[in-house]
């Protein structure tokens, strides 16, 4: 149970930090950053383990760093569809 909570509260800090490094207006609740920093943890974990050869812990530095990247990309792919779509 706790390593729900945790992944839910990490989720949201990393979907916080996505968010404030990518300028302009996202419309994204809690529930949509929480999800995007689960997502891009899984991203930045995928990336980090194609160029680093092995898993990526996120007690890590690299870990939080991958793991923003990821979200960062997302937001920014989420951003461009958006975009498309208007």
């Amino acid at each position: 149970m706790w390593a729900f909570i945790s992944w839910i509260v990490f989720g949201f800090v990393v979907g916080i930090i996505a968010r404030f490094l990518i300028p302009g207006p996202q419309p994204l609740g809690f529930i949509m950053t929480t999800l995007l920093g689960v997502a891009g943890s899984f991203v930045g974990g995928w990336l980090g383990t194609m160029f680093h050869g092995g898993p990526v812990d996120v007690t890590e530095p690299s870990g939080w760093i991958g793991s923003i990247i990821g979200a960062v990309l997302l937001l920014l792919l989420y951003g461009f569809v958006k975009k498309r779509q208007a």
